[in-house]
C-alpha cells in the first residue's frame, strides 16, 4: 500500500508501526448467535472478509474468543497471507463457556495462552494490537497485574502495541504507567455519552478511542431524531450514527460489524458522509433526555 493511499474515513496513526483506516471492521458478527458457534453462512463470511480487504480497510478487529477460535480461523482462511498495511487488532481477558457466557480470563496463564492462541489461529508471529478487556471492575488497581503481563509479552516481541477495553479513565491512566496505550475500546455512541470526557482526553493524548455498540441504548425519542436526520440526508440511521462518531473526535476509530456484503458497503459509505451544522445540532442533542427535536 502506497503512502498516498486514501483509506476509508481517512487514516489515524497510533504508533510508529500502526496506522489504520478510521473506518474499520469488527468481526464479531461472523460467528453464530452471541458470537458463539459457526457462522450462519460460511461462504458469505469469507466473502465479507475479502470485501473488507478489497475496500481498503486496514483495521480489522477480532478476538480468539469469538466462536471461540472460529472467527480467527475464518480471517486466516480468507486473508492469509495478509496484505501489506492490513492491521489486525485482537482482545484478550475473557473466555467462552458452553452456555455462551463471557467470564473474565485475566490470570497470567490465561493471558499468555490467549496471546499464543491468537497468534496460532491468525497465522502470525506478532500481533499488531492487543486490547486487554476488563470485566466487572473499574478500579485502577485491577488493571495493573493483567496489563503488566501483556507488557511483558510486548517486550518479548509477541505484541507490537497495546490497548484497553471496557475500562474507566483511571484504568487507562494506570495502564499507561506500565506501558504505552494506543487505543481505548469502550461502549460509546450518540445516546450513550458517559465517556465524553475520556473521548476528549484520548484525543488530547493522541490515543485512539474505538466505540462499540454504535446504535445501542437508544430511547424512542432519540431513535426518532436519528431517523429524522437520516431521512433528511438520504442515509440510514446507522450511517448517520457512524458519521457522527467520526465527527465527534479526530481519534475515534470505527469497527462496525456485519455478516453481509451490502451492509458492509453501507458502513464504509458512512465514512464519506458530510454532516451539516443543523444535523450536528440535532445529533448532539440526542443524549439530552429532555431535548426537543422539532
Amino acid at each position: 500500500m502506497s503512502a498516498d493511499t486514501v483509506l476509508p474515513g481517512g487514516a489515524l496513526r497510533l504508533s510508529e508501526t500502526l496506522t489504520v483506516s478510521r473506518v474499520g471492521y469488527g468481526a464479531l458478527q461472523l460467528a453464530g448467535p452471541m458470537a458463539y458457534g459457526p457462522p450462519r453462512d460460511r461462504d458469505e463470511a469469507l466473502a465479507v472478509l475479502r470485501a473488507v480487504a478489497d475496500a481498503g480497510i486496514t483495521h480489522l478487529d477480532t478476538s480468539d474468543y469469538y466462536g471461540p477460535h472460529l472467527v480467527n480461523g475464518l480471517i486466516r482462511e480468507a486473508l492469509h497471507p495478509y496484505r501489506d498495511g492490513l492491521r489486525i487488532a485482537t482482545k484478550v481477558g475473557a473466555r467462552r463457556t458452553p452456555d455462551r457466557g463471557w467470564p473474565a480470563a485475566l490470570s497470567r496463564s490465561e493471558l499468555v495462552r490467549a496471546v499464543h492462541d491468537n497468534l496460532e489461529h491468525l497465522g502470525l508471529e506478532t500481533l499488531d494490537l492487543v486490547n486487554l478487556r476488563m470485566t466487572d471492575t473499574l478500579a485502577a488497581r485491577d488493571v495493573v497485574e493483567p496489563f503488566s503481563v501483556l507488557a511483558e509479552l510486548r517486550e518479548q516481541g509477541l505484541i507490537r502495541d497495546l490497548g484497553v477495553s471496557n475500562v474507566s479513565a483511571e484504568q487507562v491512566r494506570a495502564a499507561r504507567r506500565i506501558a504505552p496505550v494506543v487505543a481505548v475500546q469502550n461502549h460509546y455512541n450518540i445516546a450513550h455519552r458517559q465517556d465524553d470526557a475520556l473521548v476528549d482526553w484520548c484525543a488530547e493524548q493522541g490515543i485512539a478511542f474505538v466505540p462499540f455498540w454504535p446504535l445501542g441504548g437508544f430511547r424512542p425519542l432519540q431513535a426518532q431524531a436519528l431517523e429524522q436526520v437520516a431521512t433528511e440526508l438520504g442515509a440510514t440511521p446507522r450511517q448517520i450514527a457512524l458519521a457522527w462518531l467520526l465527527h465527534r473526535s479526530p481519534t475515534i476509530l470505527l469497527i462496525p460489524g456485519t455478516s453481509r456484503r451490502p451492509h458492509l458497503t453501507q458502513n464504509i459509505a458512512a465514512g464519506a458522509l458530510d454532516l451539516p451544522a443543523r444535523a450536528l445540532r440535532t445529533l448532539d442533542a440526542i443524549a439530552d433526555a429532555d431535548a426537543s427535536f422539532q
